[in-house]
């Protein structure tokens, strides 16, 4: 058995990890029906996403982008309750995806 590779944080696109860290948390806890499992793979790609967006801009930038992705999930709540659950998903995901691309991915 070989040694892994791991992609190094400056290669890896944060927008697809954090919308996958969005829709991948929110599809498995809606599927499961346990939210904890949801909120463990929204930690994960947000520890992803962090790591890359250090390696590729500074510290605020970085904290920046963490506030983005955790008030997704925030604002993603009450925002379900208006326009739907699956609508809500796709335009916190949109948002956060895009500043995630502007910001670290487009350096």
């Amino acid at each position: 058995m070989g040694m892994i590779d791991i992609k190094k944080p400056q290669h890896v696109s944060t927008a697809t990890v954090v919308a996958l860290g969005l829709v991948g948390g929110w599809t498995t806890a809606k599927e499961t029906g346990v939210r904890p499992l949801g909120g463990a793979i929204l930690a994960a790609a947000g520890v992803w996403a962090g790591r890359s967006w250090l390696a590729k801009t500074d510290v605020p930038t970085t904290a920046a982008l963490t506030g983005i992705y955790l008030g997704a999930f925030g604002v993603s709540h009450p925002l379900a309750k208006k326009i739907g659950a699956w609508p809500s998903v796709v335009a916190v995901t949109a948002a956060t995806a895009g500043a995630s691309y502007a910001l670290a991915d487009s350096k």
